[in-house]
């Protein structure tokens, strides 16, 4: 109780700070997912608006040992425009505001340029929200404690998202059964983001929503093993492919699907080289026994030598992709990289 209490201060001194504008932060935790991050980019979006901010300029942190220059002395290219946003006011008199997204992600020296920056700034004039997964650097943590205020987003457990999804119907005027509200939970977990876009989704009926109507919608294709993914890919249907991709992000994180995409490779790859089965076998660490391994090696001469090669580095390319852009390209990364691999792998 005292941490809620506390929390609830918190946001009221933060909101009281705003009718002054200043220097703000959201952090979240370290291993934050989609419900986490979209509260935090939901309380950013409350917080600029609060201080009359239409249009903040939003800069995406690259994750370090990335970006154009990562010598640790100079901003990368992805992050310098933070320095515009923060030095000048906007034209027609109104408030400049700039929201840096995966604060956590800076290096010493662009940490030491911004907090500099927030130090000589004109408060009157701008307005910086600073969202982090994890601590925010110190430097900027201590300007923004004596400007505005950090407001912390907790970890999202399931009984936090029975909770939400009560409150949610309700603000919906959805009629959801009890049945129906424990297979959505077993369903999507945590994810308060998907959960939503499934609320969205059942109640276009305008009937009370059932367990039965859970079930039939997003679990008539379940959590299908990955394999299934694998196979559609490996064999080239790509249309297959796509709806088989297109479940398995219902359910999954897109890094779970690259690490079982570059195992699939690996293991193309040696067996194209082993000179027998059983060599194979022990090359992979797999058990000779199974279908799965039997199935890699009848295979083997399907894919050209260019053909792994080329899908060793496009993983690469996604993998760098997913951890360093935003969320909303996820998806499209994914799809092409799949469409590209049925090509190269069939």
């Amino acid at each position: 109780m005292s941490s809620v209490l506390r929390q609830r201060h918190d946001i009221s001194y933060v909101r009281l700070c705003l009718s002054a504008m200043g220097w703000y932060a959201v952090t979240g935790p370290k291993n934050a997912g989609p419900s986490e991050r979209e509260r935090m980019f939901a309380r950013a979006a409350e917080m600029l608006a609060e201080a009359g901010v239409d249009a903040p300029t939003r800069i995406d942190v690259p994750q370090k040992g990335s970006g154009s220059s990562d010598d640790g002395a100079t901003m990368r290219d992805d992050v310098q425009g933070v320095i515009p946003a923060l030095q000048s006011g906007s034209l027609f008199g109104g408030t400049t505001g700039v929201l840096v997204v995966d604060a956590n992600h800076l290096l010493k020296a662009e940490v030491d340029t911004i907090a500099e920056l927030l130090t000589n700034a004109d408060q009157t004039q701008a307005v910086a929200v600073f969202l982090s997964m994890g601590a925010l650097p110190a430097a900027i943590r201590t300007a923004v404690k004596a400007s505005g205020g950090v407001e912390t987003i907790k970890q999202f457990n399931e009984r936090d998202a029975a909770s939400w999804l009560a409150d949610e119907s309700k603000r919906r005027g959805l009629r959801v059964d009890q049945a129906a509200r424990g297979e959505l939970l077993n369903h999507f977990g945590s994810n308060t983001s998907a959960m939503a876009r499934a609320l969205d989704q059942l109640s276009i009926s305008g009937t009370t929503i059932s367990a039965e109507d859970v079930k039939s919608r997003f679990t008539a294709r379940p959590d299908e093993p990955m394999w299934f993914l694998g196979d559609a890919i490996m064999s080239g249907d790509q249309g297959e492919a796509l709806r088989r991709l297109s479940d398995f992000l219902q359910h999954q994180h897109p890094l779970v699907l690259l690490s079982y995409l570059e195992g699939e490779v690996k293991k193309r790859s040696l067996a194209a080289i082993a000179p027998d089965y059983e060599t194979f076998a022990e090359w992979a660490g797999a058990n000779p026994n199974s279908y799965a391994t039997k199935k890699v090696w009848q295979s083997k001469n399907r894919a050209p030598a260019q053909g792994l090669a080329k899908s060793v580095r496009a993983l690469a390319k996604a993998d760098l992709t997913l951890k360093t852009q935003p969320e909303a390209t996820h998806r499209v990364t994914l799809e092409r990289l799949t469409v590209a691999m049925c090509r190269w792998m069939a």
